[in-house]
C-alpha cells in the first residue's frame, strides 16, 4: 500500500494497512459489521506495541468498551487504512480513536472508539495509567487531540 495517506487520517499519527479478504464479508457482498472491531483491535495492539513495546503478553491493558459508526461499505479487495489515536487519558483509563479509509478514493468507511483500562492481570485489577505511557503519547503524538496543532 504505497499510496499516499488520506486526508481523513491527516490527525491520526499511526497508519494500519488492512486489505479486506473475502471471510470479511457478509452476504450483501460488503465487510460485515463485526469485522470493524477486529480490524480496529489489530491497528489498538500495533500502535499500543509501538508506544510501549514488549511482547503481548505484557500489555497491561482490557478493553472496557468500543463504539463503531459505519459511514461507508467496504468490499472485497479494497485497501484500507486504519488511523490511530490516542484521544484522552484519565487516570486508569484512556480512549483510542480510530479512523477507517479506502486507499483508492480516501472514502472513511467508519470511525470508532474504544476506552481501555490499565490492568494488572496477576492481581486482577485496574492500576493507573504510568507516567511512561503517558509521555510516550505526547513524545509520539505531540500530545492529545485537543492540543494538536
Amino acid at each position: 500500500m504505497s499510496r499516499p495517506v488520506p486526508a481523513v487520517l491527516a490527525e491520526y499519527p499511526f497508519h494500519y494497512p488492512i486489505e479486506v479478504r473475502f471471510r470479511d464479508l457478509d452476504a450483501l457482498g460488503h465487510v460485515n459489521n463485526a469485522v470493524y472491531a477486529t480490524y480496529c483491535e489489530s491497528a489498538r495492539i500495533a500502535y499500543y506495541q509501538r508506544l510501549v513495546g514488549g511482547s503481548l503478553d505484557r500489555l497491561g491493558i482490557i478493553l472496557a468498551e468500543q463504539t463503531i459508526r459505519y459511514k461507508a461499505p467496504a468490499h472485497f479487495g479494497d485497501e484500507l487504512l486504519v488511523g490511530v489515536r490516542v484521544g484522552r487519558i484519565g487516570s486508569k483509563s484512556f480512549t483510542m480513536e480510530y479512523a477507517i479509509a479506502r486507499l483508492g478514493d480516501g472514502a472513511l468507511i467508519a470511525t470508532a472508539l474504544s476506552v481501555l483500562v490499565a490492568y494488572d492481570y496477576a492481581a486482577g485489577r485496574s492500576v493507573p495509567v504510568s507516567d511512561e505511557f503517558r509521555a510516550r503519547v505526547i513524545e509520539v503524538q505531540g500530545g492529545l487531540p485537543e492540543s494538536l496543532s
